[in-house]
């Protein structure tokens, strides 16, 4: 009988991970083993070095080539959801190629014809593993809100200054500071709006900057020694070439004009909807100081949308968040399965563990042993040097991978998973009970944004809630024979990472 052929995919993050040996070494062996257990014959690998956040990675688009050409190998082996992907689009690329892809790790097959609570939990191990790219994303911003608090400006530099990158500072720039001084002093005076100041700079300086950009410019503090950074104010270290006092009246001119004042009652679905004839904005009003009401801004012209009162809004949201509820008995089943799939992960974690520790046990021991030998003159003094720099580098290799086996992130992620499932189950009743503005809190956790015509609400929901709100509407959790199934257990011949 003919083996059926297999294609292997392992990925980390960057290129310090693939030198220092982190987990590729780990993957493709682990991938082996399988591979071999279930019969198959391996025909390509595929190892990338990128982040999966972003779609794009080389080796992963030439392996969708290699499935694209070759029909008859259907089968995709790759340790674990993080490991293959960390967004939808990827995912959907490889759903199309109608492949069967081997979670080793997880225990699990995806196909097409895999049941609606496979797919399901795949789905969310998905939205988790995108989470967890930007909870990344997050402690990046951490660092730089810490260099923020320390009088450094994380970002680039604005004009009239640049990064000094040996330096990690911000420094005056000779030539574009002395345009910037210009800049504040012509619009200073009162003569120039932003756009002849513009034409000004272009045909005086030979330099152009927008009026955007000008505006910009002009009501930056950085500029007097102050800058903003994730919406709190800072001082800064940086030298500044623009007195108080000359940024003063840059600004006096700028205000010269009053400012619309804006009522303080608060409207609850504000910025959260647009309209579906011509995408403008749907903006607010409020009428004899107590009825809201909500229309199109009507910025490309007369719209035929009618206006909406507040009340009506606040119903039509509502129906939106009947179409992300989860059956109990499918919050159950699929809570058991995560319950269980948690179970083996923690164990299959601790295996790993005592596998490495025996493995630096034994390390230790040659060591012990070499040196005993070099003691003895047994063996040369370059030999024990250069054995001695393979087995250090072999000692951190492992307590690497010992440092990476976190139980609190399966923790943490079944955490995240459970409250999704809760907050998918209880949405409609929670906003129901709920005042106005607490509605438009709960519905910012679900939705991006909404559109709306005179009739309907087109909604468009955040991850996860688009997966749960599509298998909703498709009803794959109920009336179908596999609900009465329990959850799926291992895949046979998964093995321990």
């Amino acid at each position: 009988m003919t083996p059926r052929t297999a294609v292997l995919y392992a990925r980390v993050s960057s290129r310090e991970q693939q030198e220092e040996g982190y987990s590729i070494e780990a993957q493709v062996k682990l991938l082996r083993t399988v591979a071999l257990e279930k019969g198959f014959e391996v025909v390509r690998e595929f190892v990338d070095v990128e982040s999966a956040k972003s779609t794009g990675r080389k080796l992963f688009n030439e392996m969708v080539t290699y499935f694209k050409r070759n029909k008859t190998c259907r089968i995709l082996l790759v340790e674990k959801t993080d490991r293959l992907y960390r967004n939808f689009k990827d995912a959907v690329t490889l759903e199309e190629l109608d492949i069967e892809i081997h979670f080793v790790k997880e225990g699990q097959v995806l196909s097409k014809n895999s049941k609606s609570q496979v797919k399901l939990m795949h789905d969310i191990r998905l939205a988790i593993a995108r989470n967890y790219s930007e909870n990344l994303r997050e402690e990046v911003k951490k660092g730089m809100c810490e260099k923020a608090s320390q009088g450094t400006y994380p970002g680039r530099a604005p004009f009239g200054y640049r990064n000094n990158k040996a330096t990690r500072t911000i420094e005056i720039h000779p030539e574009n500071s002395v345009i910037a001084q210009h800049v504040f002093e012509m619009y200073a005076s009162g003569k120039y709006s932003l756009l002849a100041l513009s034409k000004e700079l272009q045909h005086v300086q030979g330099t152009y900057i927008s009026k955007a950009n000008l505006h910009k410019m002009l009501t930056n503090p950085f500029y007097i020694g102050n800058f903003e950074w994730s919406g709190q104010t800072y001082r800064g270290t940086h030298p500044c070439f623009i007195s108080p006092e000359l940024y003063g009246q840059a600004q006096s001119v700028l205000q010269g004009h009053n400012k619309p004042k804006y009522s303080k009652h608060e409207i609850a679905f504000r910025g959260m909807l647009t309209c579906a004839h011509d995408d403008c904005t749907v903006t607010a009003e409020l009428k004899k100081n107590r009825y809201v009401y909500y229309r199109c801004s009507g910025y490309r012209g007369k719209c035929a949308l009618p206006r909406f009162r507040e009340q009506e809004i606040s119903e039509k949201f509502g129906h939106v968040l009947k179409d992300v509820h989860i059956p109990e008995e499918v919050v159950r089943m699929i809570g058991t399965s995560l319950l269980k799939e948690h179970v083996q992960m923690r164990s299959q974690i601790a295996q790993e563990r005592a596998r490495l520790e025996r493995e630096l046990t034994v390390l230790y021991s040659r060591i012990d042993a070499a040196y005993t030998d070099k003691l003895d003159s047994k063996i040369t003094e370059e030999f024990w040097q250069r054995k001695q720099a393979d087995w250090q580098a072999e000692e951190v290799r492992i307590k690497s991978l010992i440092a990476g086996l976190e139980v609190d992130k399966t923790n943490e992620r079944l955490l995240t998973v459970q409250r999704i499932l809760e907050l998918a189950q209880n949405a409609h009743y929670l906003y129901l009970t709920r005042k106005p503005a607490e509605q438009a809190e709960l519905l910012k956790l679900v939705l991006l944004n909404c559109s709306i015509d005179a009739v309907s609400l087109y909604p468009t929901y955040r991850k996860p809630f688009d997966i749960i709100a599509k298998r909703a509407e498709n009803k794959e959790w109920s009336g179908r024979e596999d609900l009465n199934l329990r959850p799926p257990g291992p895949e046979p011949g998964a093995l321990p990472g």
